[in-house]
């Protein structure tokens, strides 16, 4: 049986993936910090968030578009396949909403916001995740787009009434990591001399994304072995929104 490539959408438990994955922890662990009660997760991917969020929550329903083997279990686990949005679920049913990496893949990301505030009770959370485009080495076909920091908070603040913009940040082993990726990326994009990344339509750029999205990484593990094995979610840390995070983290309430 043929073995399916593995979308660089997708973040695996493999060391060379091991950047984006301890960084995508530390947002679960912070989440936890403010979760319980109803809650839904939207994205769940591969499902490593579950055991750490599903603990804290007493109905845990979550959510994606394509369902994953997921070995977790628990009582107060369910799981469901659903593209979004609209999204299948009554108005004023959670307590909170989680959707880490999400929205950039979203066509109507203001009918999903919209969605997402439908569907939780007054006084109710959102917490989400996105790549912050200031940090961008490239342009990632997946995604629908990308935001700036005021760019998210405009498009949450047509629907929340309070808004709180954070950002994951690394530190100088986490940037040493980042600046290796950055110039090997460099590397490959300066035969894209046409511009071609962004001139073509992004059904045409997956395939050689993920082909050379993954090379690279393996790459990096190859040459910086020790380096990219090191880094721990403890290299990360939540701060107030900035150019320079990686990743952007709001929590909006209803």
């Amino acid at each position: 049986m043929s073995k399916k490539l593995i979308t660089a959408e997708r973040i695996t438990l493999d060391a060379s993936d091991n950047f984006v994955f301890q960084r995508s922890l530390l947002a679960y662990h912070k989440a936890a910090e403010y979760i319980s009660g109803d809650v839904l997760e939207i994205g769940t991917g591969e499902g490593y968030g579950i055991g750490i969020l599903a603990p804290k929550a007493v109905r845990y329903i979550t959510m994606d578009k394509t369902l994953q083997p997921i070995e977790y279990q628990g009582e107060n686990v369910d799981f469901y396949e659903a593209a979004v949005p609209p999204i299948p679920a009554d108005n004023n049913s959670f307590d909170f909403v989680v959707a880490f990496q999400v929205i950039e893949h979203i066509k109507k990301d203001i009918e999903f916001v919209r969605e997402v505030y439908r569907v939780l009770k007054p006084g109710g959370t959102f917490i989400l995740t996105t790549p912050n485009a200031s940090m961008s080495l490239t342009r990632n076909p997946y995604h629908i787009r990308e935001y700036h920091p005021d760019e998210l908070r405009n498009i949450l603040e047509c629907e929340f009434p309070e808004v709180e913009g954070y950002g994951i940040v690394g530190n100088k082993k986490v940037m040493s990591y980042y600046n290796k990726n950055r110039s090997s990326v460099r590397r490959i994009t300066r035969f894209d001399i046409f511009d071609l990344q962004h001139r073509l339509p992004r059904q045409l750029l997956r395939l050689p994304y993920d082909i050379l999205n993954r090379m690279n990484r393996k790459l990096l593990l190859l040459y910086n072995r020790s380096l990219t094995c090191s880094i721990k979610m403890e290299d990360y840390e939540l701060v107030s929104v900035n150019d320079k995070c990686f990743d952007l983290f709001y929590v909006a309430r209803k």
